[in-house]
């Protein structure tokens, strides 16, 4: 199956939309939009909130579009967004922290590395990494596997870059590809992609991405780079009466997040109840993908699975469960619970200012005509739509080493490319995005700098280690996706 951009209902919705200047003058306010927004980001420092909004507002004002209009596209675009959007990632966000503060993210891991030989660790501390990512934002879950990845590293005594590689990789193939991360999510609101498709073609790219960015590509890292666990994030605390909290680092201070004292769980939450508890969103949202598939339109089962596994609905239902079988499995009072979820909250406002403001940045872009001509220019080159939706993720992942804003920035640019796209092919666009995204992460990404340091790595150290491995990870899923393109 093709996804080359010569399907002749792609001219018909570039005509459909009515440009407001001439071509040189709508590529002149692209250009002079995306470089304000690189330059404000890297350069001036500011908030990507800030950034995308005076960015879309330079791009109509040189596209010729009236403020008035420029305005009314700016907030169009980031209320719908912020509707579809936003609720997910709050209700994620709830999720991942109450798995955290009831010590469910520590029973998983421990679990899964007291099984685990020594040839066989490298391959746990991915499915650690996989499976702590799936719920969480990046920098929540790698704040969480830091002390994981030290201790057992220590206690294996292995290097840090043999465990940690492949942790990382777990948790940035969940970040860049698979739902319910802000990015994807944001990349299926604004592409109008189909959730349950894109969470269960995600997964089978981030199976072998991980596979191959993780453990393999960790053989070799080790020897590039050898270094030891510093001494951090040592419990004092006997895993059966852990409180379930991640330890933070030694100069971090005191957290203001911490709940009272008669209030902190009193035992962790059984592996089987957590693992079910943190797959229940996803077999959620597979379950109506199959039952779209599999059961004619109509049929009452298809009609519960497309209910339940509607995003906000999956989301909702598993939070509510997690109250119980998370926060009730750790002894976690009322009070305590609530106070996990309120908590989680502040942590991602940014976030949503960040995802909604993209949403506002592919308005002005497709109300004045520019993403348009893009799909124009692309139809006319034969390009194919999900290798140039990874070219222009690739490209603002540079700029700005945001994978966030080159998630959603480059899906409101490929937003005219959607009606020579079936739904399947559209859902691997999103993931071809998801994987550009994550390119090469560099010192203007703030990741790059968690790692660092956490890591004590030098800069050379850093790049050999983590941005390779990021690399890696990105061209590998453009692979996996045209492959998946060819055969359905």
């Amino acid at each position: 199956m093709t996804t080359l951009l010569t399907h002749p209902a792609l001219v018909l919705a570039a005509e459909q939309t009515e440009p407001v200047a001439s071509a040189g003058r709508l590529l002149t306010a692209a250009l002079v939009g995306i470089l304000a927004l690189v330059l404000l980001i890297t350069q001036f420092s500011l908030h990507p909130f800030l950034a995308l909004t005076i960015g879309s507002l330079l791009v109509a004002a040189v596209a010729g579009m009236s403020m008035g209009d420029a305005v009314d596209a700016f907030s169009e675009g980031f209320g719908d967004t912020a509707a579809s959007v936003g609720t997910l990632i709050a209700l994620g966000a709830m999720f991942g922290k109450l798995l955290a503060d009831s010590g469910g993210a520590d029973r998983l891991v421990d679990t899964i590395i007291a099984r685990s030989g020594p040839r066989s660790l490298p391959w746990a501390m991915a499915l650690v990494g996989a499976l702590i990512g799936l719920p969480m934002f990046f920098e929540i879950g790698l704040v969480i596997l830091m002390p994981v990845i030290f201790l057992v590293a220590r206690r294996a005594q292995v290097s840090l870059i043999a465990v940690g590689i492949p942790a990382l990789a777990g948790l940035s193939a969940m970040h860049g590809l698979v739902p319910p991360h802000p990015g994807p999510l944001a990349a299926i609101g604004v592409l109008n992609a189909d959730l349950g498709i894109t969470l269960v073609l995600g997964v089978l790219v981030s199976i072998p991405v991980i596979v191959l960015a993780g453990p393999l590509f960790a053989k070799l890292a080790a020897r590039w780079v050898d270094v030891s666990p510093p001494a951090l994030f040592e419990s004092k605390v006997p895993a059966g009466t852990s409180t379930g909290g991640s330890a933070a680092p030694a100069d971090a201070g005191t957290s203001t997040d911490t709940p009272a004292a008669e209030d902190e769980p009193t035992r962790r939450p059984g592996f089987g109840i957590t693992l079910f508890t943190v797959l229940l969103p996803v077999v959620l949202m597979m379950g109506k993908a199959v039952g779209d598939i599999a059961a004619d339109e109509g049929n009452p089962v298809r009609s519960a699975l497309d209910f339940v596994g509607t995003p906000l609905v999956a989301l909702l239902l598993s939070v509510l469960v997690a109250m119980f079988t998370l926060g009730g499995g750790a002894g976690m009072s009322r009070r305590a619970v609530t106070g996990s979820l309120e908590r989680s909250l502040p942590a991602i406002a940014g976030i949503v200012l960040i995802v909604a403001a993209g949403g506002g940045f592919k308005q002005t872009l497709v109300d004045t005509g520019i993403g348009a001509m893009i799909a124009g220019w692309a139809t006319g080159a034969g390009i194919s739509a999900l290798l140039l939706g990874w070219l222009v993720a690739v490209a603002i992942r540079l700029a700005t080493g945001s994978a966030t804003v080159a998630t959603v920035t480059a899906a409101g640019i490929l937003v005219p490319l959607l009606p020579g796209l079936d739904p399947t092919q559209t859902s691997l666009l999103v993931l071809a995005i998801g994987a550009g995204s994550v390119f090469f992460s560099f010192v203007n990404d703030a990741g790059f700098w968690l790692v660092k340091e956490y890591f004590g790595l030098t800069v050379g150290q850093n790049v050999k280690t983590w941005s390779v491995m990021e690399t890696v990870l990105s061209v590998a899923g453009l692979v996996l996706v045209l492959l998946l393109d060819l055969v359905l």
